[in-house]
């Protein structure tokens, strides 16, 4: 890769949610161009075309890859559509910036695993919490010898978040599509592998997988941990919270993190300092990510970015912990009538926490509508306007 080259340009698969959400990010960047963009949805090639007018709009993603001009390829459709992705855009000598899990399958993950670790291409996993400052911060904290040895992580994730109805079947139940990054944050901390673990969810309004799920365990070097993940706190609340935090337990100090969805708050207790930092949250931190994935391009070397092992160990690991807590049992609780009533408030709601994709186009037609209703106002009062001068 030529480091003089100004810019990179991407092709981006799948214009869901996340996708607009990477687009958005990479427009921003010096480094990028977005110059194809592939979807089958035709709503959602039309707000591409109308996000980025200089792309080529597709349904078709051969022309993606087979476009020699690219030099990467985000794939941000569902977890069942990027093995085959993959394979396609390794054999295309593309580098690939990749939605988690990297397959539906574990046997498919790891054989992606095996195809991109015997290739010479980069291949990005957004994993988010390895992109996260705050995690930063704490990590240089431990190494700083703060708060002594580490000795217990706890990690706890829950919201409303997105409802079993809402399409996200190939990523899998709740603690796999959203836990795997708690446990590879966990996983991260420890700076060591899984060793035991005991789990145990529920299965909320009758649903047939956990939507919470409880793990603890050990790590090969000693240190503890439980995560606990689940979109089940509150869906139906008059106004709706969340808990989430991070609390890391030393020999002789800690340090913590707690965040409202806009600033995180990270509180450091260590053995000569006492610290409590507020700075933006910053969502998936897509802007890290896609920074620190052109630069290892252009460098030629990974120069920080979260890889394909890591998202298959965390997938792994999350997998595990649901069959364990099926084999511990999963208790029922609720009805599916409650389901219905908490979908049929979803589909009013407009700011919430973990809102569908569907919500996403919505609200882009509701101001696409809002705009066009708008200037028809002005150009009317313009009109009349000009009639009364006359």
């Amino acid at each position: 890769m030529n480091e003089n080259k100004q810019k990179l340009n991407i092709g981006i698969i799948g214009f869901g949610r996340m996708g607009q959400k990477f687009c958005d990010e990479l427009l921003r960047s010096p480094l990028w161009s977005v110059t194809r963009i592939c979807d089958p949805s035709a709503e959602a090639r039309k707000i591409a075309a109308e996000k980025v007018p200089g792309a080529i709009v597709t349904s078709d993603d051969d022309t993606v890859f087979s476009d020699p001009a690219i030099d990467a390829v985000g794939l941000f459709a569902l977890a069942d559509s990027r093995p085959g992705q993959i394979m396609k855009g390794l054999a295309a000598g593309k580098h690939l910036l990749v939605e988690k899990p990297v397959a539906e399958s574990l046997e498919s993950e790891w054989e992606i695993l095996r195809a991109v670790e015997a290739s010479d291409r980069m291949v990005a996993v957004n994993l988010f919490n390895r992109s996260a400052w705050y995690h930063h911060v704490i990590m240089d904290f431990i190494k700083e010898g703060e708060i002594g040895e580490l000795a217990i992580v706890r990690i706890c994730h829950m919201t409303p978040g997105h409802m079993p109805q809402e399409g996200h079947g190939p990523e899998g139940p709740a603690f796999h599509d959203c836990g795997m990054h708690y446990v590879d944050a966990a996983r991260m901390y420890a700076g060591s592998e899984y060793k035991t673990f005991h789990a145990q969810g529920i299965r909320m309004w009758s649903h047939t997988d956990p939507w919470w799920l409880q793990a603890h365990g050990t790590f090969e070097n000693g240190v503890v941990f439980d995560v606990t993940q689940g979109f089940v706190y509150g869906h139906m609340a008059e106004k709706q919270t969340h808990n989430c935090y991070v609390d890391i337990i030393g020999t002789k100090g800690i340090a913590r993190m707690t965040h409202d969805f806009k600033d995180a708050t990270v509180e450091l207790h260590g053995i000569n300092r006492t610290e409590k930092i507020v700075k933006e949250f910053g969502d998936k931190k897509l802007d890290v990510l896609v920074d620190v994935f052109g630069r290892s391009i252009l460098a030629g070397r990974n120069l920080g970015f979260p890889e394909v092992r890591d998202s298959v160990i965390a997938s792994e690991l999350a997998w595990k912990m649901l069959e364990d807590a099926d084999r511990n049992g999963s208790p029922c609780v609720g009805r599916v009538e409650d389901m219905d009533e908490i979908m049929a408030r979803r589909r009013t709601l407009t700011n919430g926490y973990g809102l569908p994709v569907w919500k996403i186009f919505d609200e882009t037609n509701r101001k696409r509508a809002e705009a066009a209703a708008a200037a028809k106002a002005a150009g009317a009062e313009t009109a009349t306007a000009k009639t009364a001068g006359a």
